[in-house]
């Protein structure tokens, strides 16, 4: 099923959570949206279950715009953060519910519970249909309510940050099972997340939000590798924002003592710019080792701490009134260092930095 949003706005009062959202979502495929919070990425995903109204714009699910429709008649399914399972009622009837509503004969409704449940791979005892929700772990239980969503056969499926009250091994698990089941029955799948990484590893396209505007989007690899924006580029992955200038002779851009051309954006000598990196992209220079890359930014300054993170060390180095972070695989044993990124992974954008960077100005993990 097609799904998109034209000309989507939607208000608090006056705060506009919403203001012209223009999307198309991936037929068959998942598309995630991700952004902080507040950014309106679950008030996106509630206009299109129904749940809120827009105040203006269209939701078309194919060629028919469902934005007046309830969310019954919509074809939509639902699974939420905190389950939302009747503790109350068995396994069998929290996913039969939907069933019954629609009125499926009664000899069909155990037979496409049972198909679903073992889709989920939750057929995992013989008394699993009459045990309660609360006899489940947490990843049990939301495998119940995706079976509850997919049973009634949605044509467009929408998560809101499904995995985010379950641990990290849970998680990383159930992120190989939702998507490998999403591929499977081909439903169109749109998936909120604040999670970097579940964005990144499970999508199809991934859409990025801030402040109730898109500001972009496309695959997983184009959002990381090439960020149309400064906020894209700082808000993925662990990366530095550094602010620069325009040389005076408008070919070169002046940073923390380093100089980077070939990315001079639209603004005047002396003009204001935002310089970004990420810090997997950067390496220590041991010594008096030279780049290996031919062409690379180096930037010299002093290592002012040193974590491990687990798969890297996280080094802190004050480059002048600029905090770096370069994550290697070895922890550095000097003092006054060297840090060089290859000059094709630095981004340049028009503009002085945010004034958010709380990585940036407080160096912890």
């Amino acid at each position: 099923m097609e799904v998109r949003v034209e000309n989507l706005r939607k208000c608090y009062g006056k705060v506009e959570a919403l203001r012209s959202i223009n999307l198309s979502f991936v037929d068959g495929g998942l598309t995630a949206i991700l952004g902080p919070s507040g950014c309106g990425k679950t008030t996106l995903l509630r206009c299109i279950a129904g749940f809120l109204e827009p105040d203006s714009g269209s939701i078309y699910f194919g060629s028919q715009d469902v934005a007046s429709l309830p969310p019954q008649k919509r074809g939509t399914a639902m699974v939420f953060q905190n389950y939302a399972l009747w503790p109350h009622m068995s396994i069998f009837d929290n996913v039969a519910y939907g069933l019954r509503l629609q009125g499926t004969p009664r000899d069909q409704v155990k037979q496409r519970v049972v198909e679903v449940l073992e889709m989920v791979e939750m057929m995992v005892a013989p008394d699993i249909l009459e045990r309660k929700p609360t006899a489940l772990s947490g990843g049990q239980q939301q495998r119940i309510a995706l079976a509850r969503a997919l049973v009634v056969r949605p044509k467009v499926l929408l998560l809101d940050e499904p995995l985010s009250n379950l641990d990290a091994k849970v998680r990383q698990r159930l992120r190989v099972e939702v998507r490998r089941l999403q591929r499977r029955v081909g439903i169109t799948t749109i998936y909120v997340t604040h999670d970097q990484e579940e964005a990144l590893s499970m999508a199809d396209q991934v859409v990025v939000m801030d402040s109730g505007v898109v500001r972009q989007m496309g695959t997983p690899e184009e959002i990381y590798r090439a960020p149309t924006t400064a906020f894209v580029a700082e808000f993925l992955g662990v990366t530095n924002v550094l602010a620069g200038q325009v040389a005076a002779n408008g070919q070169a851009v002046t940073v923390a003592g380093a100089s980077v051309t070939g990315q001079v954006p639209e603004a005047a000598p002396g003009g204001e710019v935002t310089v970004v990196f990420k810090a997997d992209s950067a390496h220590l220079l041991e010594g008096g080792a030279a780049p290996q890359e031919a062409d690379a930014v180096v930037f010299e300054g002093d290592l002012v701490e040193t974590f491990f993170v687990g798969s890297t060390y996280r080094h802190y180095v004050a480059v002048g009134e600029e905090m770096l972070l370069v994550d290697c695989p070895r922890r550095s044993g000097e003092q006054h260092v060297r840090v060089a990124v290859p000059r094709g992974e630095v981004k340049v954008y028009p503009g002085a930095p945010p004034a958010h960077d709380i990585e940036k100005a407080k160096p912890l993990m």
